[in-house]
């Protein structure tokens, strides 16, 4: 797989995983709110205005952990890709010595 095709599939995924979250925010965006004087406590606030944590908090460490691992995964790919061609190099090396 080429850097290409791996950026294209971080990119897909990002977006998979986003668009959703977005789409979520977006419902709450209806009509501004003119600002409250003072301070409403949450079981007075209608529900339609109450915008529950619980999900966003969940969604949030989720993204986070997939490009933490992501991440990863993309430096160890290249760490192998580096020793695979250190190899090469030191088999190419060690034989051209023996030669001359």
């Amino acid at each position: 797989m080429t850097d290409v095709q791996r950026t294209a599939i971080v990119i897909t995924l990002a977006t998979v995983l986003l668009v959703p979250a977005a789409a979520g925010f977006a419902s709450h965006s209806g009509q501004p709110q003119p600002p409250q004087e003072e301070f409403v406590p949450i079981d007075q606030v209608p529900p339609e205005d109450q915008l529950p944590a619980a999900p966003l908090l969940i969604a949030a460490y989720a993204i986070v952990w997939v490009v933490v691992f992501g991440y990863l995964w993309s430096i160890w790919r290249r760490l192998s890709t580096v020793e695979r061609e250190l190899t090469d190099l030191s088999g190419r090396a060690g034989g051209g010595e023996q030669g001359t």
